[in-house]
């Protein structure tokens, strides 16, 4: 920022206060860095990305100038030879984030989980600048619990998730996940108007780089409905290129109006035109179905192993905005009875839609970066 010139002052330039976010390895960690940055640029506070190779592509919302590139790697088993690799590219990624930092003289260094926020934040303790990690989901995760005790604070997309750890509590603060700007604005959407004849809008994803499970599920589940709900639908779906004629061939073959594609750059918007989502329950995805408010079935990754999904997934059922389907219980038959029966009662979708939308925070961009200001001593605590 500039300060107005006049013939009595010179012009003087004031640095804006810098905060580096760290994220990376899938869209469910980027999406809310993407959301924090755009609250603090709000702010007249400058930002910057550490990330993993795999992520900078994504990157998108950031200048290019302000991405920068930390080695990285995520613990994938219990091989001798991959724990020594693992353990080599974290630690020259600590080297890396060491050198960069006096460059990018942060205020305060935010990470968003996963293994690409551990070589910055790991750093950034080292040199005493202020730190902070966000945790999206029901159950934190390996990365985060492993910077939890060396931050300065914790912030959690979900209330209540370390009420059996007093001293990580002590430096907690539930600010809700934050959501990108498409998302809020997709949130003043209303429910659109149902009833038993009308169009059904379905949509249909997997997460940042789709699931090969709903491309072998929902069409068939879609074959096995009646014809006369079969005729209602409009199907927009998010499909693997591998997947994509099959997928395709299959809503043909049955004549339902499908749109299926890789990736949707306006999903906010399609979520917003949508009666029912069918998705996997990350952090992001039920960050936006609450904050928009629409009703889904939901279908947890089965392998994670803090089983984080399915505990988010929880959450959103116990608010009544969601149906929680494990995978091994997610069927052709099971699918179609759940959307026939969800059909057949409008009342009740637009009963879970107003469930989901309670259940969200749309100001929880604003909340963390108030929390980021105060801990980087930027604004009064």
């Amino acid at each position: 920022m500039m300060t107005a010139n006049n013939d009595s002052a010179p012009a003087v330039a004031e640095a804006l206060p810098s905060v580096l976010v760290a994220a990376g390895g899938t869209g469910g960690h980027l999406f809310p860095a993407e959301a924090l940055a755009a609250a603090l640029a709000k702010r007249s506070v400058a930002v910057a990305l550490a990330t993993d190779a795999r992520a900078a592509r994504h990157a998108g919302a950031f200048a290019a100038a302000g991405v920068h590139v930390i080695p990285s790697a995520t613990i994938r088993g219990r091989n001798p030879f991959s724990l020594a690799r693992t353990g080599t590219l974290l630690g020259l990624g600590v080297l890396k984030a060491w050198l960069k930092l006096p460059k990018i003289r942060p205020v305060v260094v935010v990470g968003f989980g996963g293994y690409p926020s551990i070589p910055p934040l790991i750093a950034a303790a080292a040199r005493g600048i202020p730190t902070v990690i966000h945790e999206q989901n029901a159950v934190m995760g390996r990365a985060n619990r492993l910077l939890a005790p060396r931050v300065g604070a914790i912030a959690t997309g979900f209330a209540g998730i370390l009420n059996r750890e007093p001293a990580l509590a002590a430096k907690a603060t539930h600010t809700g996940n934050p959501v990108r700007p498409a998302v809020i604005e997709a949130s003043s959407t209303p429910y659109p108007e149902l009833d038993t004849t009308g169009t059904l809008q379905l949509l249909v994803f997997g997460g940042s780089q789709g699931a090969k499970v709903m491309s072998d599920i929902v069409p068939y589940a879609i074959e096995r409905l009646e014809p006369r709900l079969q005729m209602r639908l409009k199907v927009v779906q998010q499909a693997r290129e591998e997947d994509m004629a099959r997928v395709r061939e299959a809503y043909a073959k049955i004549q339902v109006a499908a749109e299926v594609e890789p990736f949707f750059k306006d999903l906010p918007a399609r979520m917003a035109a949508s009666h029912l989502v069918v998705a996997r329950s990350g952090a992001s995805t039920v960050a936006e179905l609450t904050a928009i408010g629409r009703p889904g079935i939901l279908v947890p990754l089965p392998h994670a192993l803090d089983q984080d999904q399915h505990h988010n997934a929880g959450v959103l059922m116990d608010a009544g905005g969601a149906i929680r389907l494990p995978q091994a219980e997610f069927t052709p038959d099971r699918l179609a009875a759940e959307i026939a029966a969800l059909a057949a009662e409008p009342h009740r979708l637009a009963t879970m839609a107003a469930s989901a939308k309670r259940a969200g925070a749309i100001d929880a961009s604003d909340r963390l970066a108030d929390l980021v200001l105060r801990v980087a001593g930027v604004i009064p605590r």
